[in-house]
């Protein structure tokens, strides 16, 4: 097993950081030199690993898409049919490492953000078209052809739904439970198409 770089360590360090400051402060007002405080570091050492706010902010983004991906694989390994393959796509997306209350935070801040900077904007059409195209991929094999914008819409709606309500909640999350609901979602959805 080879040895983290320095140079990886700092830049996990700033990743966690940008999630706890992000969501303790926002991030249209938390400045780099607070997250680098929460990393114990300076806002120097920020712009020479990732040139300025919205390069860390990126950087942390990408992290997060990284943990999504490898969840989403993982359940995949375990699937056999296409409705197992949907429910791992929901389940990938309420996976224990992301569906926290600050990374929800820094998910809502990061779409509202989008639109104003191309990195993000290229950031975020890639993740939607992932989970557009997942979607749709099982649903072909489970919904009349007319019908999977209609389930796949209303599945994502209500993922960002349940990640928007999680961002603000005054109690800690609870993934399984999450999953649980779902995929509860999931079978109404696809039991009314299918009877």
């Amino acid at each position: 097993m080879s040895r983290k770089r320095i140079r990886d360590i700092r830049h996990e360090e700033f990743v966690e950081a940008t999630i706890i400051a992000v969501h303790e402060r926002g991030y249209g007002v938390v400045t780099m030199a607070e997250i680098a405080r929460e990393a114990g570091s300076s806002a120097a050492s920020i712009n020479y690993y990732f040139g300025s706010k919205e390069g860390l902010m990126e950087a942390t983004m990408r992290h997060m898409l990284q943990i999504l991906k490898q969840a989403m694989l993982q359940r995949y390994k375990m699937a056999t049919s296409p409705r197992e393959r949907l429910m791992a796509v929901l389940d990938a997306n309420f996976d224990d490492q992301l569906f926290t209350i600050p990374q929800c935070s820094l998910w809502m801040q990061f779409w509202a953000n989008a639109p104003y900077s191309k990195r993000l904007s290229r950031l975020h059409r890639i993740n939607r078209a992932r989970v557009r195209d997942h979607f749709r991929a099982e649903l072909r094999s489970l919904v009349p052809d007319g019908q999977i914008e209609t389930v796949r819409l209303a599945l994502q709606n209500y993922m960002d739904g349940v990640w928007l309500e999680a961002a603000q909640s005054p109690v800690a999350l609870d993934p399984i439970a999450a999953r649980s609901e779902a995929r509860r979602v999931a079978d109404l959805l696809l039991n009314s198409h299918n009877s």
